[in-house]
């Protein structure tokens, strides 16, 4: 901690202290009278062993709204508020790695308290200034074919998996944690079934996996605030391997839960709906918590972000908006997940911005042949299927049909298979060669 910090710390803990109380509760907020304090700082409901804490979210003159950072259950008219005076505090550093956390960054799995070699810091985190973050130019393996010859990642890149539910994100997300070349991991569940995140845990990561892994979790009984602030304290830790020069991969499940955590804080505060109900906060959330990610002026943090398109409408507000801020967008579909096609990734309708960036001009050349070739097969799916299409009307056409079963076998990939990025190159290389 700096001089500077330390002396506001001390100076806050020398102030008198104010006793508040609570007005009123209603929905997901607490109106508290008799306390001075600023947006974001916390406050202490009924001080003790068993107190609430919530979050200032808004001021009025002689009133603060606040958001409960639990359940709201025993809080009356005239319990006593105190102001702690600071905002939330998370930890960061070494002794992380293997830990699963809760939304508000307090470890939950059961190995004790996380002890020696933690910092402990400010939420709230300065965005990397845009001049002062390094060029995406080197590609990070997933392991994962489809990915890294097609839709290549890049270090620092952002990289938004867009699909419905039940198509296949989170196992695809797995896949990634467990083939990547990434120093650190980080994984923030937001919103997640509680069922599901021992499975995720124990069968999709497992130990070895974990080994180099932080795990946040927020599950959908949560309250609002926790499961939006679970994204933050997720960045914020991966942002403190990013700033020991280390190469971050930040995983989030997902995005869409977030902003619905999001719109729910902003409608209790009092927001008026916007588009498709959300408020205009949902949307300047986004940004401030995206933009975080990204190469910094050491180290990096690469941000794979999934996105549930309600419905499949891909062109649905939160997906849209995510898609204008990231630096590419991997496509699942329900037709090749139902299809049992796995990862059930649409490369055509997938793309990497900086493809061209982390990718040599021979490789490329290899990924734009592929695309050719699958693109020609779609054009005329229909056609074939009817019994239309008249062999030697397209050479291409023709080549691609021939080449269709390799082509498949090369983008479906069994969970535990993990291909090397030579390994895979190899691969296409060979399939766009052949015939």
């Amino acid at each position: 901690m700096s001089t500077a910090a330390a002396l506001s710390r001390a100076r806050l803990a020398a102030r008198p202290e104010l006793t508040g109380s609570v007005v009123g509760a209603m929905g997901l907020t607490l109106t508290v009278e008799g306390v001075v304090a600023a947006v974001g700082d916390l406050v202490e409901v009924d001080p003790g062993p068993r107190g609430l804490m919530a979050e200032v979210v808004a001021v009025a003159r002689d009133r603060l709204t606040c958001m409960p950072l639990g359940e709201l259950g025993g809080v009356h008219a005239g319990a006593p508020v105190r102001n702690t005076g600071m905002p939330l505090q998370v930890p960061v550093g070494e002794a992380l790695l293997g830990r699963v956390l809760d939304g508000l960054g307090r470890p939950v799995d059961g190995h004790g308290p996380l002890g020696a070699g933690v910092d402990w810091v400010d939420l709230a985190s300065e965005t990397p200034h845009a001049l002062s973050r390094r060029r995406v130019e080197e590609p990070l393996p997933v392991g994962v074919r489809a990915l890294d010859t097609l839709v290549p990642v890049g270090k620092g890149q952002r990289l938004g998996i867009f699909a419905g539910s039940g198509v296949g994100k989170s196992t695809l997300l797995a896949q990634i944690t467990r083939g990547t070349e990434a120093d650190v991991r980080v994984i923030g569940l937001i919103g997640e079934r509680g069922r599901e995140v021992k499975e995720f845990l124990e069968e999709n990561l497992g130990a070895e996996g974990m080994a180099r892994t932080v795990v946040v979790v927020a599950t959908s009984d949560e309250p609002p605030l926790v499961r939006l602030k679970a994204a933050f304290v997720a960045t914020r830790i991966a942002e403190g391997f990013r700033d020991q020069g280390r190469d971050v991969l930040l995983l989030m499940d997902s995005i869409t839960r977030t902003a619905m955590a999001q719109r729910e804080v902003g409608l209790s505060a009092g927001e008026p709906p916007a588009t498709r109900g959300y408020p205009p906060s949902v949307f300047a959330m986004m940004p401030k918590l995206l933009e975080k990610a990204g190469p910094g002026a050491t180290g990096s943090i690469t941000g794979l972000y999934t996105v549930l398109v309600e419905g499949d409408d891909h062109n649905e507000p939160i997906a849209d908006t995510a898609r204008s801020i990231l630096d590419g967008h991997v496509v699942l579909t329900r037709r090749l997940a139902t299809a049992g096609h796995f990862p059930a990734v649409d490369v055509l309708e997938s793309i990497s911005r900086v493809a061209g960036a982390v990718t040599s001009p021979a490789r490329m050349a290899d990924s734009r042949e592929m695309r050719r070739l699958m693109g020609a097969l779609r054009d005329v799916r229909e056609l074939v299927e009817i019994g239309a299409y008249q062999p030697g009307s397209d050479p291409l056409v023709d080549r691609a049909r021939v080449l269709s079963p390799a082509i498949d076998a090369f983008l479906r990939q069994a969970l535990e298979d993990s291909t090397s990025p030579d390994d895979a190159w190899s691969m296409l290389h060979r399939l766009v060669t052949a015939g």
